[in-house]
């Protein structure tokens, strides 16, 4: 590896996240997942956890619209909720779920500075009872228009871009974010991939 390629992967790295998750659950379409994967990688998320209670565990996501962001990231596939979620509590204060509901909390209401994961539902289905049910609270991309959904991956990059910006403007991105063994951990698994 040239010492230029070695540079990039190293400020690459030192802009990853360790306090700030995405959960798909049950999205079909491996092209939105990709496309989340490639938002993810923008914003410096390194790890996303996919969530397969209905559909198949994926084996592959659309390469074309993730411009092969998964092999930037660390993916943590499961079936079942209840384990998701108990990992989830291990790494992060605080699981926001995207449902319509009253009680839902405008998406610039959230404070993103603290570690945080946000799940978000199928494209048909949204997200299911029982994760709302292992969630902290539900928040919504507010919207004036008649339909009043977004595409999967429209909704995350939205979303994961606010927390980019309450982040940028809190100084997360001025230090590494990662534990330095999970750094070395990440960087060895890129070296390979490269």
């Amino acid at each position: 590896m040239t010492p230029e390629r070695m540079n990039r992967l190293m400020q690459v790295l030192h802009k990853r996240q360790n306090n700030l998750t995405v959960v798909l659950e049950n999205v079909s379409d491996p092209h939105n997942i990709s496309a989340v994967m490639r938002t993810c990688d923008a914003v410096g998320i390194q790890e996303i956890y996919i969530l397969n209670t209905k559909i198949p565990r994926h084996k592959k996501w659309g390469s074309k619209s993730s411009s092969s962001a998964a092999k930037w990231l660390t993916i943590h596939q499961f079936t079942d909720p209840a384990s998701c979620f108990q990992e989830l509590r291990n790494k992060y204060n605080r699981i926001f779920t995207t449902r319509l509901h009253k009680d839902a909390k405008a998406l610039y209401q959230l404070d993103f500075t603290k570690p945080t994961a946000l799940v978000f539902g199928n494209e048909h289905d949204g997200v299911s009872d029982e994760s709302v049910a292992l969630g902290d609270g539900n928040f919504v991309i507010p919207q004036v228009g008649m339909i009043r959904s977004l595409n999967i991956s429209v909704a995350c990059a939205i979303t994961i871009y606010e927390a980019y910006r309450q982040k940028s403007l809190a100084g997360h991105y001025d230090k590494p974010g990662l534990p330095d063994a999970e750094l070395t951990r990440v960087l060895e698994n890129w070296s390979r991939n490269d």
